[in-house]
């Protein structure tokens, strides 16, 4: 019994279009345009910054200290870890800090952003995780099954750094304690028979548009959109 897999196994399309989406395969395969992939990363600071809020308000939703401790972690690790590795990838990339706080947020970024921030807002703590587990359990997904896919051709990708950053033993240990805090908040919300639940529904439909939005960002990472 898995109530995140059983979550995914309710929008199947959706997750498919979003973890095999084309700008997803070209980061495995290469032939991703570089300026493509810079537009997603000065996006992808901007997102990161509201995701440290989102879990900042998971503290904030929380009704123990087990969970408050998980929530606040992962606001630790963006803030102070992840937005900091994030600069630094940038630089690699030719990005400056300046570009990153300078650059309008694309539409898709704000849509995405302030859905999960919505359904924070209006709703409970199991609300708030159900709308971030497909960014935070999806790159765990994409990044474990593209290095297994192109473990002899990484060295000469140039996004080898980013699969394995997102195949890595820290962020799939992240991932794990995320998907562990759903699983247990669902749990004690619901109970086993989470699916006959007045609220399986609506958490089905948060999950389906917050990965649908996943797959919006892609999106706009490959056509380079605002």
């Amino acid at each position: 019994m898995s109530f995140y897999e059983d979550l995914k196994a309710e929008c199947p399309t959706d997750w498919a279009s979003y973890v095999y989406h084309p700008f997803v395969q070209g980061l495995g395969d290469g032939s991703l345009s570089g300026d493509a992939f810079r537009h997603y990363l000065i996006q992808d600071y901007l997102f990161l910054v509201h995701f440290s809020k989102a879990y900042a308000l998971a503290v904030f939703k929380s009704d123990n200290l087990d969970d408050m401790r998980q929530a606040a972690a992962t606001m630790d690790a963006l803030l102070n870890e992840e937005v900091k590795l994030h600069i630094s990838y940038c630089a690699d990339w030719g990005i400056e800090k300046s570009v990153l706080e300078a650059v309008p947020e694309a539409s898709a970024n704000i849509a995405y952003t302030r859905y999960v921030m919505e359904r924070g807002m209006s709703g409970d703590i199991l609300d708030l995780l159900v709308a971030l587990a497909p960014c935070v359990m999806g790159y765990a997904e994409i990044g474990s099954r593209l290095a297994e896919e192109h473990v002899g051709s990484l060295e000469n990708n140039a996004y080898g750094p980013w699969i394995e950053m997102y195949s890595s033993s820290e962020y799939q240990q992240a991932a794990a304690g995320a998907y562990g805090q759903l699983e247990r908040v669902a749990m004690s919300r619901l109970g086993e028979d989470y699916r006959s639940s007045g609220r399986w529904k609506q958490l089905c439909e948060t999950f389906a548009t917050a990965t649908r939005l996943e797959a919006g960002f892609w999106e706009m990472g490959l056509t380079g959109s605002l």
